[in-house]
């Protein structure tokens, strides 16, 4: 509903809203070229008296002076009959220019105000202006869905293409869209009738005035007590008439100025209602406040692109759910597919789960999970594809399901799988996959496979998805699919450390350079000639050669150590860890940066506890070489053969030296002593117990088996703490970068 709520608007009023906003984006510029152009006397240099005489010198008929919001002296006046209008310079009252308005900008502000229609262009344009508001907050709420919450609304933002322009321009642009859509709709709900407009009775005129010889305007003392920043307008009494008085506005009232005796009289202090209907004004026009004038226009420029993006999406939109080629019919197919969808990627996939089943004989069927059925007859397998949106929302082509779910009558052969798609960065990471698990469980359907999860639409892991899919089904399958193919640069190996190779278990060092140095970067498509800043932690995307899918190796070193610096066990048949062992000195492989933020140690001097094996020691290693402020780190790491395979050991020594590093313990399974890191961790319990009392940070990396033994002794360590490691990961103590 909220998606419709914000598309709406922007499909009825698109091509107004981009008029309204290009012109109001013109419009925006004159007070800054207003301003510019203005000669601004210092606070308390000039006195409106001394402006006046100054003025008076120069132009013996001056009937008036006006100080625009800008700080823009015009002075009206008369001679030899004739009326004329110059700007004048307040500090000598020097003429600079005859004054006239600017047709261009008068032109363009009749065409953003009424569209050259008069009344029933101004109702046009209110309205607008009302859909902007509904716009802005639709999109807002949006904006704080998508990036999990309103606290991650300023997070990096993932994705490519529309979507991400879209994205990035709104929170961007929003603010300064919202406020000049809701100053235009309250000055148009004024102008109609709907709200009160603020009256400004002015002072009545004097009923006593001296009558005296008038003085020399440079002498009044009612003029010499108003400095120019406050000033307004001043009009000048009519000539050979001693009655008459001087017309004194102020930025805090109006009142009149005795021509003789300089006393000023009746003044009267503008209303509250008239102060706030000037502010009103400015905030809209940005009239007096420059600088706001820039931020609205700089708003007010991204409609137009907001508005394309907008209808792209929506058409991808509606492209994306269409039928799938070869689709069969819901009742006959023994196969389903079911599609939760956001943002049209979700999709890619199912078309490609789609076409491999359909290719192995099956008789598939694929829909959104919204249209779920009440019963598949013929049905023996369910797939359900699904991502999550924001905070663990249902994304749109999924909202329906769980309601409609209370009518599903599954056949008694009926056997599900769940793959949620996801950003690991955010807490919630694939909620609604989870849910939906849970709920067919709950239904009483069989599992065909447990629940999967692919971070940032991943090749590679759909791919593994795809085997163990065939092993479940008796079928082999092939899906190989990549929605992002990413911009790559290219990498130079510069230095490799060999270990293990005594021992069969080959693992290398490799550190790269950037071959292509320099480019240009494409901000919201993510495509870099150069690799982007990065941090240990963070990945490196390989692509092997005669493979798609990339393989993704967590990097031990942060752009400011001028390598790229990864460490790769070899696999048995590994496509990629192969390809990346027979590289030479000089050999050049194609890459590019994943970021990965939810994997850093915490800020601050608390202890941090880095706990790895194998290959997995790589990003520790990065994390100990950025700790040049020595904050207490300690690192438990498990390898095979300390004489074939202790990686970074010449290095972990030097850290340890330089106090980088506060303690290394080290275990080796093909030892005398045959220990894993887990017994490390154990004999070290009450250490560790302590550290985590005082808030400690846990960080784990390496193998998944690895990973779930350390996750146990971790647990048994906590238990009398009354934590677990549960409780850890919710308050980002508990950090794992496991394959």
């Amino acid at each position: 509903m909220l998606r419709k709520f914000h598309r709406l608007p922007g499909l009825m009023a698109g091509l107004f809203l981009i008029v309204l906003s290009v012109t109001g984006a013109v419009l925006a510029l004159a007070p800054t070229l207003d301003r510019v152009s203005a000669v601004i006397p210092a606070f308390g240099e000039v006195s409106v008296a001394e402006l006046a005489d100054r003025v008076v010198t120069h132009y013996p008929g001056t009937e008036q002076i006006v100080r625009e919001p800008s700080g823009k002296v015009i002075v009206y006046y008369s001679r030899d009959g004739q009326a004329g209008a110059d700007l004048v310079n307040p500090v000598t009252g020097e003429g600079i220019a005859p004054y006239e308005s600017s047709a261009f900008f008068g032109w363009v502000k009749d065409l953003h105000r009424a569209f050259m229609l008069d009344d029933a262009g101004r109702a046009l344009a209110g309205v607008l202006a009302a859909f902007m508001v509904l716009l802005c907050i639709s999109g807002i709420l949006l904006l704080a869905r998508r990036t999990g919450g309103w606290r991650n609304l300023l997070r990096p933002l993932s994705g490519s293409g529309s979507k991400r322009i879209h994205a990035e321009l709104a929170r961007f642009a929003v603010l300064g869209l919202l406020l000049s859509a809701l100053t235009g709709s309250y000055l148009s709900a004024q102008r109609f009738g709907f709200l009160p407009e603020a009256s400004e009775i002015g002072p009545t005129f004097p009923a006593e005035v001296s009558g005296g010889q008038p003085a020399p305007v440079g002498t009044l003392k009612a003029l010499g007590n108003v400095d120019f920043g406050e000033f307004r307008e001043l009009v000048f009494p009519y000539p050979g008439d001693s009655q008459d008085v001087y017309s004194l506005t102020t930025r805090g009232g109006s009142g009149f100025v005795d021509q003789a005796t300089g006393e000023l009289l009746q003044y009267q202090p503008r209303s509250d209602g008239s102060v706030v209907q000037q502010w009103i004004v400015s905030l809209h026009t940005g009239e007096g406040l420059w600088w706001l004038s820039l931020i609205l226009g700089a708003a007010a420029l991204t409609v137009p692109v907001l508005s394309m993006t907008g209808g792209i999406i929506w058409w991808q939109r509606r492209r994306s759910s269409g039928q799938l080629p070869d689709n069969a019919d819901a009742s006959q197919a023994d196969t389903l597919i079911l599609v939760g969808s956001e943002g049209n990627a979700t999709w890619g996939f199912a078309r490609e789960l789609h076409s491999s089943l359909n290719k192995a004989g099956f008789r598939v069927h694929c829909s959104e999970m919204n249209a779920l059925a009440n019963q598949y007859p013929q049905a023996s397998r369910l797939f359900v594809l699904t991502s999550t949106y924001g905070d663990g929302d249902a994304p749109a082509s999924a909202q329906q399901f769980m309601a409609r779910l209370g009518n599903f009558r599954p056949g008694k052969a009926l056997t599900f799988a769940v793959l949620g798609f996801g950003d690991r960065q955010f807490p919630n990471f694939c909620k609604f996959a989870v849910e939906v698990d849970a709920a067919l469980a709950n239904k009483g359907l069989g599992r065909l496979h447990g629940l999967e999860k692919i971070d940032r639409c991943a090749a590679a892991q759909f791919s593994e998805w795809g085997e163990s899919i065939s092993k479940d089904i008796g079928v082999p399958l092939t899906l190989d699919y990549n929605p992002l193919p990413p911009a790559t640069v290219e990498l130079e190996l510069v230095e490799r450390a060999d270990y293990g190779l005594a021992i069969q278990a080959p693992t290398s060092i490799l550190r790269f350079k950037a071959a292509e140095q320099g480019g240009w970067t494409k901000v919201f498509s993510g495509n870099h000639k150069t690799l982007p800043s990065f941090e240990a932690g963070d990945l490196l995307g390989v692509m092997p050669p005669n493979g798609q899918a990339p393989r993704f190796y967590s990097l031990a070193s942060s752009a400011t150590d001028g390598v790229v610096e990864i460490c790769v066990r070899k696999q048995p048949g590994g496509l990629c860890s192969g390809y990346l062992h027979a590289l030479r000195l000089g050999d050049r492989i194609e890459g590019f940066v994943r970021q990965n933020p939810e994997f850093r140690p915490a800020k601050g001097n608390l202890p941090i506890i880095l706990i790895g094996a194998g290959a997995g020691i790589g990003p520790l290693a990065g994390f100990i070489r950025k700790n040049t402020s020595r904050n207490p780190m300690y690192l438990y790491w498990g390898g095979r053969d300390s004489r074939s395979d202790f990686l970074y050991q010449p290095e972990l020594g030097d850290y340890l030296d330089d106090l980088r590093l506060t303690g290394l313990n080290t275990a080796f399974s093909r030892s005398d002593e045959r220990a894993y890191v887990q017994d490390k961790l154990r004999q070290d319990q009450m250490a560790l117990r302590q550290m985590a009392s005082k808030g400690a940070q846990f960080l784990v990396c390496g193998g998944r088996d690895m990973a779930a033994g350390v996750r146990q002794v971790i647990d048994d360590i906590l238990k009398p703490l009354n934590t677990d490691v549960e409780s850890l990961k919710k308050q980002g103590r508990y950090l794992e970068d496991i394959y």
